[in-house]
């Protein structure tokens, strides 16, 4: 069985629902799509699930578990920061269940096409992404470690890593045995050669390279030219009957990078705070609530003299 999945807690509801929204109209209405828990807080979740059949919350506690402690011997201090990168590993629990084949989604992007050529991809690779993170490897490994380059080819990391916002893979790809290797082998001094500044993200691509899996970018697999972008950060897309477009090629996704949860939720309140793509964003977030979807007004800059008088206590 196919699926999408994703991971969440209330604090990214808003992008949740519009990730949702964006797979029921782009992907389809039925493909089922398992959350798994970021943290505890999920009341407002599971209140939106109850009205979404083909949603499910992840709920295999031992497999949960499994994988935090797994996160804990590779770096104990990890499970015990609340910060911002606290349960993203347990995206790794698609590994274990529900699908058999699944499309890994960060909250934080939507669904731009029926992902079919994603899926179709999986009958001869077991690991598919499509981004351009392999431009910068500083932001995977520790570029600066003598270690790194016995570990793995300069040529494969310039070319293999990978963003962990978007992933297709299978079930049962890292089973326990193989996890235990990898612990043994980060322990064993590898973990040198991990970026510590981006949480479970250099720890997926560690696993994909070292287990010596097949994998494609689609960034890299298809002609010069026919490849798409994918980050907010592009600001030449087209937006065509709430569909984006690079030069001409529809967007198989987009991912919200860099912009903090608190901006879109502020935006979802009707704060006129700005970010790239904003209106497409709404569009999905309130696809179904259509009557709630705020009119943002433009903030004005004070005047010279206001600031002035501001300043001076007198307005």
């Amino acid at each position: 069985m196919n699926g999408i999945c994703t991971l969440a807690n209330d604090r990214v509801f808003d992008q949740l629902v519009a990730l949702l929204n964006s797979i029921e109209v782009n992907v389809g209405r039925d493909i089922p799509v398992c959350i798994y828990p970021f943290d505890d807080q999920l009341d407002r979740i599971r209140t939106e699930i109850q009205n979404r059949p083909n949603v499910m919350l992840y709920d295999d506690q031992k497999s949960i578990r499994q994988w935090d402690e797994f996160m804990r011997q590779i770096d104990p201090t990890k499970l015990n920061q609340k910060e911002r990168l606290y349960g993203a590993h347990r995206r790794f629990c698609a590994f274990d269940a529900p699908f058999d084949r699944f499309i890994y989604m960060d909250a934080d992007t939507l669904a731009m096409s029926s992902m079919a050529h994603i899926f179709a991809l999986l009958e001869n690779h077991d690991w598919v992404v499509y981004d351009f993170q392999f431009l910068d490897p500083s932001k995977i490994y520790n570029t600066e470690s003598p270690k790194l380059h016995e570990v793995f080819s300069t040529d494969r990391i310039n070319k293999e890593i990978f963003c962990s916002g978007f992933y297709a893979s299978k079930r049962g790809l890292f089973n326990l045995e193989q996890r235990e290797d990898f612990i043994q082998a980060l322990q064993s001094g590898d973990r040198e050669i991990l970026y510590g500044g981006a949480g479970e993200q250099p720890v997926i691509n560690y696993m994909v390279m070292k287990s010596g899996i097949k994998t494609c970018n689609l960034a890299q697999l298809l002609p010069y030219g026919e490849s798409t972008g994918c980050s907010v950060t592009s600001n030449h897309f087209e937006e065509r009957e709430h569909i984006l477009y690079d030069r001409g090629r529809q967007l198989t996704y987009l991912h919200y990078i860099g912009v903090k949860p608190q901006r879109m939720e502020q935006v979802a309140k009707g704060e006129a705070v700005t970010f790239p793509y904003r209106d497409l964003f709404l569009y999905y977030r309130f696809l179904h609530e259509p009557e709630k979807r705020p009119v943002l007004t433009q903030v004005q800059s004070p005047t010279f003299v206001q600031k002035v008088l501001q300043k001076l206590r007198i307005a």
